[in-house]
């Protein structure tokens, strides 16, 4: 009887080369992932250099914002002067911040002198009862009613209010600011051949206050400036003849030094 042939089983896996290699690629991904994970900001030492940017001062004290790992071993170059600025002759630059705060507080200064004599011009000439002042950012604001200047509905200066913008006048012979006047009305509609809206009437109204102003006075045109707001700005609602009274006026502003809008 002829015996049967044995056939060998062929191993169906991978083959050995391929675990060798397997192995290689996990040690070099193994390895990459370690360098990405070392390679990470540090957020404490990258605040501290951001914030060393924004404040300059910190490098007239310190080398580095950062601490060292071992600052003994730097401590003598620190003293001779050697990690010094980059500059071999450094000067300090006043910070931004300090310039600015520094321009705020002249401004308020210059503001606060300006408001002082407006006010000690107002009461000498007893006319805190006709002229009322305040301050603004702009600079002096003073407001004039409409009662005092024009008549209802008109733009030419009353012959009543010129004494009271005379003494405009001298006060602002003192004051070498720029100025600008604002006309204003309240909401009620107004509509004739001259005035077709507040908006005319407001702007004639500034414009007469600066024509007799300069004719008077002399004054540089160019530094006067003239708008109408018509009702766009009512200090009270307009909502009671009085009220109405007190958004009829004109405002005289006589503006911050510098400004000439």
């Amino acid at each position: 009887m002829k015996r049967r042939r044995v056939r060998k089983r062929k191993d169906s896996g991978a083959p050995k080369w391929m675990v060798t290699y397997s192995d290689m690629v996990t040690l070099i991904l193994v390895f990459f992932i370690l360098l990405f994970s070392m390679s990470q900001i540090d957020q404490v030492k990258f605040e501290a250099i951001s914030e060393s940017f924004k404040n300059r001062m910190i490098f007239e004290f310190f080398p580095s914002p950062v601490p060292m790992e071992n600052p003994t071993e730097h401590t003598r170059d620190q003293e001779s002067g050697k990690n010094s600025n980059e500059f071999e002759n450094p000067v300090q630059l006043q910070n931004r911040n300090d310039r600015d705060e520094k321009e705020a507080e002249d401004k308020e200064d210059s503001l606060d002198e300006m408001m002082k004599n407006v006010k000690h011009y107002l009461n000498d000439n007893n006319l805190n009862n006709v002229v009322s002042a305040s301050r603004t950012e702009r600079g002096v604001v003073l407001v004039l009613q409409e009662s005092i200047l024009f008549d209802s509905g008109e733009a030419i200066v009353l012959d009543s209010g010129k004494p009271f913008l005379d003494k405009m006048g001298k006060l602002l012979t003192k004051i070498p600011n720029h100025v600008k006047v604002e006309g204003h009305t309240d909401d009620r509609p107004i509509s004739n051949y001259r005035y077709p809206s507040n908006w005319e009437l407001s702007g004639a109204r500034a414009s007469s206050v600066i024509r007799y102003l300069i004719n008077e006075n002399n004054f540089d045109e160019s530094r006067f400036s003239s708008v109408g707001y018509g009702d766009t700005r009512p200090i009270v609602p307009n909502s009671s003849p009085d009220n109405w009274s007190k958004n009829r006026r004109v405002e005289i502003v006589i503006l911050e030094a510098g400004n000439d809008v």
